[in-house]
């Protein structure tokens, strides 16, 4: 059983050649007891973004704070608080902060997509 705050976990920074202003927590994984997917929190800070990829494994964001863009199969997707995306195995996404502030989002994937 875990009971915690993720502002107390450290952001890694996504070291990727296509991500820019972007970090990563982990609050829950294997480590945690949950083995077959991993709950992750991306920031996104100004001028932000993931690299624009697709793989094997759907995944599912919620987004927590600020405004961007989810872009997939070629279209960009504007979301904001308390939006979400199912994004299928197999399809070209991104997500893009398109303001000034943080832009924040959970993204669960399974075990073999946390790399």
């Amino acid at each position: 059983m875990i009971v915690a705050n993720e502002k107390a976990l450290l952001a890694s920074v996504i070291n990727h050649p296509d991500a820019k202003n972007a970090r990563m927590k982990v609050p829950i994984a294997a480590e945690q007891g949950w083995t077959d997917h991993v709950l992750r929190i991306i920031e996104l800070d100004a001028d932000g973004h993931s690299p624009r990829h697709q793989h094997d494994w759907p995944h599912i964001n919620y987004i927590i704070e600020g405004e961007g863009i989810v872009h997939m199969n070629g279209e960009d997707h504007p979301v904001s608080a308390g939006g979400y995306a199912y994004i299928p195995a197999k399809v070209e996404h991104q997500f893009r902060n398109t303001a000034e502030t943080p832009f924040r989002f959970i993204c669960i994937v399974p075990s073999e997509g946390h790399v």
